[in-house]
């Protein structure tokens, strides 16, 4: 299933045992998202934006990090799910305010069901690019 948010095709991805996966494409932007649990709550998990050798490659690295979020919050005892995203990386320079704009508004269409942070390639100053487009960011400048 597919659809289109503002200029961002949002594809739903099938994976088993997971809440939600999904991919979106918008302009330079090519990100994933997926939500393994929030029985605990909201899932959180950071953002990474790193080369992948392809998208099969990318999403069995996202399956695994957003389960090991489940897991860690729940032995951490804190009431969160666990999620992760990953924004594909190649080697041509890119417009972060752009890149992580898109990416905001591919998080808020999760709804609050999933809230995102720094991670491998991502800074404070990028979440706060995503802020601009979504409550659902933490790891901020002066937090």
């Amino acid at each position: 299933m597919s659809q289109v948010i503002e200029s961002c095709r949002i594809t739903e991805l099938k994976t088993g045992d997971y809440e939600r996966v999904a991919s979106c494409v918008d302009g330079d932007y090519h990100g994933f998202i997926a939500i393994h649990s929030t029985k605990l709550g909201p899932a959180i998990g950071g953002t990474r934006f790193w080369h992948y050798e392809n998208d099969e490659a990318a999403i069995k690295d996202l399956l695994r990090l957003a389960r090991g979020m489940t897991y860690k919050n729940a032995l951490a005892g804190i009431p969160f799910g666990g999620g992760k995203s990953i924004i594909l990386r190649d080697s041509k320079p890119v417009d972060r305010e752009q890149l992580f704009r898109a990416h905001g508004r591919f998080v808020e269409t999760f709804g609050g069901r999933y809230i995102t942070a720094e991670d491998v390639g991502t800074s404070p100053a990028d979440m706060e690019f995503v802020r601009m487009e979504t409550d659902h960011a933490a790891g901020l400048l002066g937090e």
